[in-house]
C-alpha cells in the first residue's frame, strides 16, 4: 500500500439529520416506558407529590445535558462518553465509562421486562411474572437476532403511541379536576413516615432520573447530524424540557387522581388514573402501555448487543461477541451476551431495584462526564462549539454523587460489582491494546 493510500481518511457518516429530526429522536429516546412503570415507585419514594422529584430530577438531567452539549459540538463523532473519558482521562477510564453503558442497557431491559410482565398486561391475563419475563426476553432476542429494519416510520409511530398514552393520563387527570373530584392536597404531600420532605424528594429522585436517561445515547448520531454545534444544544434542551413538561403533567395527574398507596402498589400506576377517570377503554391504555415497554426494551437491547459488538470488534471485549449470522448479519453472540445477564437480572430484583442499579451505573457515567467537561477545557476542539458555564458542570458532578449517595445498599451492593468488573476488564483490556503497540515499536527499532 503506498503513502497516499494510506493517508487517505475512511469515508465519513452522512450528515442528514436537521434540528427538527434531532429534536424528535432525542424526544423518542427519552419519552417512554419508564414513566409507564415508575411513576408509583416514586410515589412510595418521596409521597403524594410525585411531579415534584421528577420536576428536580430534569433540572438535574440538565445540568449533565449541558456538559454533552458542550463534548458533543467539540468532538462531533460517535463514541459518547467513553471516547469522551478516552480524551481526557485516558483508555482505561474509557472503557468504565463504555461497560457501565453497557451494563446500564441490560439493566434497563430486565428492568422493562418486568414491567411487561406487571398490571398492564395482567388487564389482559394472568401469568406468573418469572415467566413473562423469561419468554419476553428469548422473544426479544430472537427479534434482535432476525435483524430491525430502520424505518423512521416506525419510529414515529412507536413514539406517537408512547406520548398519546401520556397525553391521555393528562387529559383524563384534568378531566377528573372539571368533575370536581380528585385530591389537590395531594400535590403538596411529601415526605414517608421513614423520610422527612427533603430525603423522601432525593429518594424519589433516584427513581424519576430513570424517565430521563436515553438523551446520553444521541450523541452518537453527532456524525449524522447536519450543523451539531448549532443543532445539538437547541435539540437536546428543547427535547428534555418538552419531555419534562409532560411527565411533571403525568405526575400531577397521577397525584390527583389517585390514593398515594394505591399507585404506590401498582406496578401499572398509570392504568389507575385511567380506571379512577373512566372514559377510556382499561385495555386499550394496557396495550399502549405495552407496546411503550416492548419497544423502549426492544430499542434498549438492540443499542445493548451493538455496543457489545462494537466493544469486542476495537478489542475492549473477548473477540467471540463480534461472531454474527451467516445469513442475517445480525451479532448473535453479543445478543446471547447481553440477554442472559438481563434474564437473571429480571428474575432476581425488582423494578425500583432494577431502575436504581441502572441510574447509579448512568451516575458514575455523568460524574466521568462532567469531570471530562472541565479536564478538557484546554483543548480547543472544533471551532464556535458550545460551551457551559463551568458551574453547570460543576454542579452536575456535585448532584451525580449527591443522587448516588440516596442509593440503597443493596443497590451499591449490585453496582459495585458491575464497577469492579469493568476496573479489572479495563485493565486487561488496556494491556491487550498496548501489546501491538509496543511490538510495532520493536519492529521499528529492527
Amino acid at each position: 500500500m503506498n503513502a497516499g493510500s494510506a493517508a487517505t481518511p475512511p469515508p465519513g457518516l452522512r450528515r442528514a439529520l436537521t434540528t427538527p429530526l434531532l429534536y424528535f429522536f432525542i424526544l423518542g429516546d427519552v419519552l417512554g416506558a419508564g414513566v409507564y412503570v415508575l411513576v408509583g415507585q416514586v410515589a412510595a419514594a418521596s409521597g403524594g407529590a410525585v411531579w415534584v422529584p421528577l420536576l428536580v430530577a430534569l433540572v438535574l438531567a440538565l445540568l449533565t445535558a449541558a456538559s454533552y452539549a458542550e463534548l458533543v459540538t467539540k468532538y462531533p463523532r460517535a463514541g459518547g462518553a467513553s471516547h469522551y473519558a478516552t480524551r481526557a482521562f485516558g483508555p482505561a477510564v474509557g472503557f468504565v465509562a463504555g461497560f457501565c453503558m453497557l451494563a446500564a442497557a441490560v439493566v434497563s431491559v430486565a428492568a422493562l421486562a418486568r414491567g411487561f410482565a406487571g398490571d398492564y398486561l395482567g388487564a389482559f391475563v394472568t401469568l406468573p411474572v418469572a415467566l413473562v419475563a423469561v419468554v419476553f426476553l428469548v422473544l426479544l432476542a430472537l427479534v434482535n437476532a432476525r435483524g430491525i429494519r430502520e424505518s423512521t416510520r416506525a419510529n414515529a409511530v412507536a413514539t406517537v403511541i408512547e406520548v398519546g398514552g401520556l397525553l391521555v393520563v393528562v387529559v383524563l387527570g384534568a378531566w377528573l379536576v372539571l368533575r370536581g373530584e380528585g385530591d389537590p392536597e395531594r400535590l403538596v404531600q411529601l415526605g414517608t413516615p421513614e423520610k422527612g420532605a427533603a430525603a423522601a424528594v432525593l429518594s424519589g429522585c433516584v427513581l424519576a432520573f430513570y424517565s430521563f436517561v436515553g438523551f446520553e445515547t444521541s450523541v452518537n448520531v453527532a456524525e449524522e447530524t447536519q450543523d451539531p454545534r448549532r443543532s445539538y444544544p437547541r435539540a437536546l434542551f428543547a427535547a428534555l424540557a418538552t419531555a419534562g413538561a409532560v411527565y411533571v403533567l403525568v405526575g400531577v395527574a397521577a397525584s390527583l387522581t389517585v390514593p398515594t398507596g394505591v399507585l404506590a402498589s401498582s406496578s401499572g400506576p398509570l392504568l389507575e388514573v385511567v380506571r379512577e377517570a373512566g372514559g377510556v377503554p382499561v385495555r386499550l391504555f394496557s396495550a399502549v402501555a405495552l407496546v411503550a415497554v416492548a419497544n423502549g426494551a426492544l430499542l434498549t437491547g438492540i443499542m445493548a448487543s451493538r455496543l457489545a459488538y462494537g466493544m469486542a470488534r476495537d478489542g475492549l471485549l473477548l473477540a467471540v461477541l463480534t461472531r454474527v449470522l451467516p445469513g442475517r448479519r445480525t451479532p448473535w453472540a453479543a445478543i446471547a451476551a447481553t440477554t442472559v445477564p438481563a434474564l437473571l437480572l429480571a428474575l432476581t430484583g425488582s423494578v425500583a431495584t432494577l431502575a436504581s442499579t441502572l441510574v447509579l451505573l448512568l451516575l458514575a457515567v455523568f460524574l466521568i462526564v462532567n469531570t471530562a467537561v472541565l479536564r478538557l477545557r484546554s483543548d480547543q476542539g472544533e471551532p464556535g462549539h458550545f460551551r457551559a458555564p463551568t458551574l453547570l458542570p460543576v454542579l452536575g458532578a456535585a448532584s451525580c454523587v449527591l443522587l448516588a449517595t440516596q442509593v440503597e445498599a443493596e443497590v451499591w451492593l449490585r453496582g459495585s460489582l458491575v464497577l469492579a468488573l469493568a476496573a479489572v476488564l479495563a485493565v486487561a483490556a488496556t494491556k491487550r491494546r498496548r501489546r501491538p503497540e509496543a511490538e510495532a515499536e520493536e519492529d521499528e527499532k529492527v
